[in-house]
């Protein structure tokens, strides 16, 4: 059971109240933002909470056992705040969010509800929804190994061990045309590459956003979803090279076999339902 300090349950159980709500979100690169459902800004142990950005959350559940608890947290996008640009390149993925109740009146009284990690969050032109989930979602993950004939290492990860920085990995490419939507983009330079080379891989864009390239074929590099800031013509844009996860791309394109994190010899479904007959 948590315990809440004497002098705001004192405040609370006095009638009239001057409380809000205070949320607090730390990125793993260690930026601190803060917004509150108050009409003025407020200023709690040195973090800023932001009252123009309209900032609200629903309500909590929350039951006994294992069960991961259920809260959402909505607002308007701000440049000064959480712009579609940092929430498109992953910026708040995993960061530590804090639900603070807050005596405005005298901001010593206040009481941490719940803390947990910012889950998925979705986009509606200027405003977003993010999911907050607690400790508890940790335990439904799934944890160890998955036995599966396709790798389950990230292309370029400390598991996978590929250099994606290399020349023979990476290019440096300059769009020369851009559809309306901006997820089919026309390209100079990787005439150098064969068709496909930068499927399933990853485009770069200058605003930090990263998003998975569909298709690469020639000079055309389409994506599987549109560029949060309309790509221009003559913005650079950094890819790099696709994986299908399986163990002839490994070998064949990336001569990486020894660190190859699937079981390409385990049998299938074919040889499961086999059975003996009769020579």
């Amino acid at each position: 059971m948590r315990k809440m300090d004497e002098a705001l349950a004192a405040h609370l159980a006095g009638g009239a109240t001057t409380l809000c709500w205070c949320w607090k979100l730390t990125r793993k690169d260690g930026v601190v933002i803060g917004f509150t459902d108050h009409d003025r800004d407020l200023t709690v142990d040195g973090a800023l909470f932001e009252a123009r950005s309209g900032f609200s959350g629903t309500e909590i559940e929350e039951a006994l056992g294992l069960s991961p608890d259920n809260l959402e947290a909505s607002g308007a996008l701000s440049a000064d705040a959480m712009s579609e640009a940092d929430l498109a390149a992953g910026r708040f993925d995993g960061a530590r969010a804090e639900i603070w109740l807050v005596n405005w009146s005298n901001i010593a009284q206040r009481h941490l509800l719940r803390a947990g990690t910012l889950g998925e969050v979705s986009r509606d032109g200027r405003a977003f929804t993010a999911e907050l989930r607690g400790l508890s979602h940790a335990l439904s993950l799934p944890q160890g190994r998955i036995f599966q004939h396709g790798c389950d290492a990230v292309p370029g990860d400390r598991r996978c061990g590929v250099d994606l920085t290399r020349s023979t990995f990476r290019a440096v490419a300059t769009i020369t045309v851009a559809d309306e939507g901006g997820r089919r983009l026309g390209v100079l330079g990787i005439s150098n590459y064969a068709d496909g080379w930068f499927t399933r891989g990853l485009a770069r864009f200058s605003s930090g956003e990263e998003l998975e390239i569909k298709s690469h074929s020639e000079a055309l590099i389409e994506l599987w979803r549109t560029p949060s800031v309309p790509p221009q013509t003559g913005d650079r844009l950094t890819l790099l090279a696709g994986c299908d996860r399986a163990f002839a791309t490994c070998r064949d394109k990336f001569a990486n076999t020894d660190n190859f994190r699937g079981f390409p010899h385990m049998p299938g479904n074919d040889y499961l339902a086999t059975y003996p007959v009769r020579g």
